[in-house]
């Protein structure tokens, strides 16, 4: 028989590859652990980590390396005329290890309050001035939900500071970022946080550090670690310190003329303003009133900003701008480039939708088309839900987060998304799919919420995004078929039948183990065949009903049968109780 051969790339994600391969993220994700490999569904891994794992999995797939395309993107090169760019820093970490308020007070802001449940659930961007020298900083955020959040942070970036809390050392998510940042190739600083705090253990964390292969370098290694406080701002000038230092060493340059190129890092809806797209200018300039292309979109610059709200006319390298005009709002991760006018914007933007439609993206389908591809007769074992999120990438990161909630049992299916208040065309894509529609951060007006409710669509709102998975996860469990445990109870041995009808047995005999109460099953053996089951209906002593008969002792036995059974002398009973237990996820 031939093998089947797949065409996959130098690096694929996991959630792509289990795609590609048709099964269970998770069965991928599990088979990446045995080998030895612990990779998120948003991490990548090489081909030759592939196909040992495809080997594993499936002897008759054969994985082969996709030739590089005309289309792909190749990374542009500063030019001789280049100059001194400011250097991009992301901000990495486990929740709750104190990254947006170490930022805050860089930055003398006070973001961290404002965040939902006191995590960062954005990517949010700016620049400050240390030292007459900028730096552009990225706050990625920590819980695991948004993994593809913070992957795309360390790729945007020159230097990842690596948040880990003195007196709670180094977590799932600081691991997760730690590879995040490895697999980019992106410099790391390691700022140990909350090291004035009681209980703070800093040289447990640099021993930690030393454990995965990251020596600091007072213990003579490379990895530069400087303790901080975010509360008292002890150390905080000289981790700033280390970021120019690096910057100077890497000697990070930009053209700062020509069409600027850069990539989306956020996108979301806005009253009276439209599609409001957060950008990163890698290269060029860019000026208001361009054209500029990301992934499906264009826009004509209508007006650009920095990320503190002004105004501004043109940005350069390394600078984060928030931008209107978009035509429909672009997606998060989708690298921009300026054009020189509206045809040629609007062009590449028809043949970038082409080329995903023809790929099989559900980009730009009708209600209709998502509803068609529902699995009808799969419906108790799937859970259908419509995402609606304030910006693209809290969107991208619910998405991805369902992916790890698959099981071969039940999954989640988004049967519709988008950005912004949930709608009319939800409540009848949800009415017609049978779906949840779960929003996050986002409104629903009085007239949705009345169409809602007439039509039955069950509306869920949620600011916190682990609070909205883990409902989506309760949803799922009760969709897993129950297991059925059984117990031993006692035995019976039939020393008298008294009376048979077509639904009915009344028996008695002597309980030789346990005991037997009204309730239990019986199952039914005459030798070692087992003849029928029967449900134990009331049990007697000496002519009254009691609750419980235990061993040693007489009684008589009324069983409620399926169909006629002939009961004889002899027989026995094994007394079994049946529940159903609700399996987890």
């Amino acid at each position: 028989m031939s093998s089947k051969i797949i065409e996959i790339d130098k690096q694929i994600t996991v959630r792509d590859l289990a795609k590609k391969l048709d099964v269970p993220v998770i069965s991928l994700i599990t088979q990446l652990m045995k080998s030895g490999v612990m990779a998120t569904v948003n991490e990548s891994i090489d081909f030759d980590t592939a196909q040992i794992v495809v080997g594993e999995l499936d002897e008759e797939i054969e994985l082969k390396a996709a030739e590089k395309t005309k289309t792909q993107k190749v990374k542009r090169k500063p030019s001789d005329k280049a100059v001194t760019r400011p250097p991009v820093v992301a901000v990495m970490g486990h929740v709750d290890h104190g990254k947006t308020s170490l930022l805050d007070a860089i930055r003398g802001a006070d973001q961290a309050e404002h965040e939902a449940g006191g995590i960062t659930q954005h990517i949010s961007s700016y620049q400050i001035t240390f030292n007459d020298q900028k730096i552009t900083m990225l706050d990625t955020p920590g819980h695991e939900a948004f993994a593809a959040l913070r992957e795309h942070g360390a790729k945007l970036t020159d230097v990842a500071i690596i948040v880990i809390a003195a007196d709670d050392g180094i977590k799932p998510q600081t691991e997760e970022a730690l590879r995040f940042a490895q697999q980019a190739g992106v410099k790391l600083i390691i700022a140990i946080n909350k090291s004035d705090k009681a209980g703070a253990n800093p040289n447990l964390v640099k021993q930690q550090l030393s454990d995965k292969k990251l020596l600091v370098e007072e213990w003579g290694g490379d990895t530069i670690a400087v303790e901080v406080s975010a509360k008292t701002g002890e150390g905080i000038d000289k981790l700033l310190e280390m970021v120019l230092l690096v910057a100077e060493v890497e000697e990070l340059k930009a053209d700062e003329r020509g069409l600027a190129e850069g990539l989306i890092i956020e996108a979301h809806m806005e009253k009276g303003r439209g599609s409001v797209a957060t950008a990163l200018v890698e290269h060029g300039r860019l000026d208001k009133g361009e054209f500029m292309v990301a992934g499906g979109a264009y826009a004509k610059i209508r007006t650009l900003q920095d990320t503190n709200g002004q105004d501004i006319l043109h940005a350069g390298p390394s600078t984060p701008v928030i931008v209107t005009g978009f035509k429909k709002l672009p997606h998060f991760g989708d690298m921009f480039r300026v054009v020189r006018n509206e045809k040629q914007a609007r062009k590449l933007a028809e043949e970038f939708a082409q080329n995903q439609s023809e790929s099989g993206s559900n980009a730009g389908m009708t209600g209709s088309d998502l509803i068609a591809k529902i699995d009808k007769t799969n419906l108790q074992s799937q859970l259908n839900v419509i995402l609606k999120a304030d910006v693209q990438g809290s969107l991208t990161s619910l998405v991805d987060s369902l992916d790890s909630l698959e099981r071969d049992e039940v999954q989640a299916k988004v049967v519709g998304s988008g950005i912004g208040d949930i709608s009319e065309n939800d409540i009848s894509l949800a009415s017609t799919s049978e779906a949840i529609i779960y929003g996050f951060n986002v409104g629903v007006p009085v007239n949705v919420k009345q169409t809602a409710v007439r039509d039955g669509v069950d509306i869920r709102m949620y600011k916190v995004i682990y609070e909205l998975l883990d409902d989506i996860t309760a949803e799922l469990t009760k969709r897993l078929t129950p297991d059925i445990v059984e117990s031993d109870v006692g035995r019976l041995l039939i020393k008298g039948v008294f009376r048979t009808t077509k639904t009915e047995v009344i028996c008695g005999g002597e309980v030789s183990k346990g005991k037997i109460t009204p309730g239990l099953i019986a199952k039914i053996y005459r030798g070692d065949e087992l003849l029928a089951e029967a449900e134990v209906v009331s049990v007697k002593k000496e002519q009254a009903e009691v609750k419980e008969v235990k061993a040693g002792e007489m009684c008589g036995v009324q069983l409620k049968t399926d169909g006629k059974l002939m009961v004889q002398e002899g027989d026995k009973l094994e007394l079994i109780s049946r529940e159903t237990v609700q399996r987890k996820l």
